[in-house]
């Protein structure tokens, strides 16, 4: 086979369309992936809708996708030996990889990703995965799973006991919500306008769940102190406000929802007086991926309920169109070549 299908977005007149394209060939250092799943994201819309663009893409059009999982067919020359990692592994893939110089490319925006038949992707951005894993489930660990997982560990760096609030329940959210349980954290306050939203929040762990217009009274039954830690995976200037004033002293606001808008500290006296801290949150590392498929291993993660529908390559931007009008409140849509 010398071709095959790709949903392949053009950057300059915001149009997506399923392609015949070239089957790619693994370089020095990389391997070909046959897919089996491919997570569907919000920025994948934004991208779309050129509400964010590819800052470092060098074509004019890019096969979107960066939750991606599958089979190895291929290695390129010079791949080192890696645990696990061979022509018919199981694999998921990293969201992306970092350059020498520190620039971060990110697989599906910057270069081709997974809304394809078969990937190219640095053998080293390769995560094995057990057998039982479902491919749907493990394409969505290295961007729904692992950025919630960063932002909690690393940027937010939450303790067990800490008091927590979650604004934006979609992917990301829930995710998160679900991780702080995993955690430790206590009381968790989950916020979103969406009554179906909220509710799936406290099936995953949420001690309450509330629209944005009761957060102000629920952190403070909670949490008379206020929240040690606020995470905004919504990406609007009202949440980012709400969240910021539910600080308790010394607490942290993580900002990991992205809409291109400017960050506003309502108040710098206040900001000052309680010595909060403000933090912008991007991606994961290969390491949050390797401790979350550790942790579906053990079977202390289970993300069987974040997988809201399965739908064929071929209908990528009819799906894209269903997830901007939250089409069945979905956690993630996949698509299966």
């Amino acid at each position: 086979m010398d071709t095959m299908k790709a949903a392949r977005l053009d950057v300059r007149h915001h149009t997506l369309n399923v392609e015949e394209v070239p089957v790619p060939t693994p370089g020095p250092g990389q391997a070909v992936i046959e897919v089996k799943a491919a997570g569907v994201r919000l920025s994948d819309v934004h991208l779309l809708e050129g509400l964010i663009a590819p800052q470092f893409l060098d074509s004019e059009k890019v096969t979107l996708g960066h939750e991606v999982a599958g089979i190895v067919t291929a290695l390129g020359d010079g791949v080192p030996t890696l645990p696990g990692i061979e022509v018919g592994s199981r694999v998921l893939l990293q969201a992306g990889h970092r350059l020498p110089n520190g620039r971060i490319l990110t697989r599906g925006v910057d270069y081709d990703g997974g809304y394809a038949e078969y990937a190219v992707a640095q053998a080293e951005t390769l995560v094995p995965i057990p057998g039982d894993l479902p491919f749907e489930q493990a394409a969505i660990i290295p961007d729904a799973v692992s950025t919630p997982w960063a932002a909690i560990q690393t940027s937010g760096r939450v303790r067990a006991g800490e008091a927590v609030g979650v604004w934006g329940l979609g992917g990301l959210g829930i995710h998160a919500v679900q991780l702080l349980r995993l955690i430790g954290a206590s009381p968790i306050v989950a916020i979103d306008p969406l009554e179906a939203a909220r509710e799936r929040a406290l099936a995953v762990g949420a001690d309450v769940a509330c629209a944005p217009e009761d957060a102000e009274d629920a952190v403070r039954q909670l949490s008379p102190r206020g929240l040690d830690v606020a995470f905004d995976f919504a990406g609007v200037a009202p949440v980012r406000a709400q969240a910021m004033a539910s600080l308790a002293p010394q607490g942290r606001l993580v900002i990991v929802g992205l809409a291109g808008q400017p960050v506003e500290i309502p108040s710098d006296t206040a900001f000052a007086y309680k010595q909060l801290t403000l933090r912008g949150h991007y991606g994961s590392e290969g390491t949050d991926v390797h401790q979350l498929v550790a942790l579906t291993r053990t079977k202390r993660l289970d993300l069987s309920a974040s997988i809201s529908g399965v739908f064929p390559l071929e209908e990528a931007p009819e799906v894209l169109e269903r997830l901007a009008r939250k089409d069945g409140n979905p956690i993630r849509f996949i698509l299966q070549p």
